[in-house]
């Protein structure tokens, strides 16, 4: 493998104001489309308020709003918990990009973050989240199924070739199929005991934050913090094991999947590569790339691509679900990761907190962007990412690649004295 580090602090962000001055943290909710535009949504954490929907256009380097999850599922004045966030990509398909919604307002129960059950205000219970589509063309968007149990919907994807949607639930980890053509949602029961609403030590499971497509013949596949590979074809009754293939390999540690505080042995984020009709996807907490075949029911480690601060210090990085930002380029051959590198001060690493019980940075760190080039395995670390003041973009789990190679993500940034999440561009790394 060829392993190029560049020199240091290359990439100056550009940070956007979308104008909600409410926005905190968003997970994966950031997309291109093939209008050339990027879409996104910034989570709210307000009790009705709901995540707010944008789209940006790099060609006249403006933001428009498109709306507030709360008021486009209809629920706006009904004094429910609201639409605070989503947890998805967009998957565009016939014109449409389609993805779904999440509570943002949380109850902190024995110190984790859990569904509400008494909300404040004489409010009613969260609904259940969303899925939606965005009609490219006429700016508007449709309610097409509501999650039952009153769950949000904390991961998703889309067979985007067969209009079939497939989901997991928060926070008791029910898996869901959804068929847009025939507008019907089946509800196929939990994959991961009780998922994180279960009792830590006993039924709690982190759930897994990526499923995936194989597009030849629509079967999903994700993950479980056991370390199991799951898959569901629509033609199935059922979830389904893999037998001769799993997650469990020493490169990514040693976990007990009853506890809070990391993956487990889920993988974090995961993608189909046509070329090799194989899924890359990276182990949130060690960082290791690799390589699994539904074909050869094999899984293979390729290289660790944290960045090189991190390899060289051998320690996990300080997020503790590891990071969403993994994504294959417009090329189809390089794969850009946003990951963390540590800090040092007067020559030692600074350490942040060894244990936390949800995903959540441990401690500051930089932010790096890493490519890697899958035909000749060639890893760049293009050096940290910095704010034109020198600040460190923060909270970083979503990534875009526009189609004339700048990054886009979603990062922690002050505003009028404030810290908000918003959009944020990073230069093309290959210019």
């Amino acid at each position: 493998m060829e392993q190029t580090v560049l020199p240091q602090n290359k990439l100056i962000a550009t940070s956007y104001y979308s104008g909600f001055p409410l926005a905190h943290d968003t997970y994966n909710a950031l997309s291109p489309a093939s209008d050339g535009k990027i879409y996104y949504i910034l989570s709210s954490e307000d009790l009705e308020i709901g995540g707010h929907f944008y789209v940006y256009d790099p060609q006249s380097d403006k933001v428009d709003f498109i709306g507030d999850l709360t008021e486009i599922c209809g629920e706006k004045g009904n004094k429910t918990i609201g639409q605070g966030k989503s947890h998805v990509q967009f998957y565009e398909s016939r014109g449409k990009l389609y993805f779904s919604t999440h509570v943002g307002y949380y109850e902190l129960i024995d110190g984790m973050d859990r569904l509400p059950e008494n909300p404040p205000n004489n409010f009613g219970l969260y609904p259940g989240g969303h899925i939606l589509s965005y009609d490219m063309k006429t700016g508007k968007c449709e309610d097409l199924v509501t999650i039952p149990g009153g769950e949000g919907m904390v991961s998703m994807t889309m067979d985007t070739q067969r209009g079939e949607i497939f989901g997991i639930t928060w926070p008791t980890g029910h898996f869901v199929h959804y068929n847009v053509q025939n507008d019907q949602l089946n509800d196929l029961g939990p994959v991961a005991f009780k998922g994180e609403g279960g009792t830590p030590g006993d039924d709690f499971r982190v759930l897994c934050r990526s499923l995936v497509v194989d597009p030849r013949d629509g079967t999903v596949y994700f993950s479980n913090a056991e370390g199991d590979i799951l898959y569901y074809h629509p033609q199935l009754t059922k979830v389904q094991k893999m037998e001769d293939a799993d997650l469990r390999l020493d490169y990514f540690g040693q976990y007990d999947p009853t506890r809070p505080g990391s993956m487990g042995y889920n993988w974090r984020k995961v993608f189909w590569y046509p070329d090799e009709n194989v899924i890359y996807g990276v182990h949130g907490n060690s960082g290791y790339l690799f390589r699994f075949s539904p074909d050869n029911k094999r899984v293979e480690i390729v290289e660790r691509i944290t960045s090189e601060p991190s390899r060289k210090s051998g320690m996990y990085d300080q997020f503790s679900y590891g990071y969403l930002g993994f994504d294959l380029g417009p090329d189809n051959e390089t794969i850009y990761y946003l990951t963390g590198g540590p800090i040092y001060k007067d020559g030692k690493r600074i350490k942040g907190v060894d244990q936390i019980a949800k995903g959540a940075a441990r401690g500051l760190e930089n932010l790096h962007l890493i490519t890697f080039h899958i035909p000749s395995g060639k890893y760049i670390d293009h050096g940290p990412i910095t704010y034109s003041n020198g600040e460190i973009p923060t909270y970083v789990n979503a990534i875009a690649i526009g189609k004339t190679g700048e990054v886009y993500t979603l990062a922690r940034m002050e505003h009028k004295g404030s810290e908000i999440q918003d959009l944020v561009k990073i230069p093309n790394p290959f210019k």
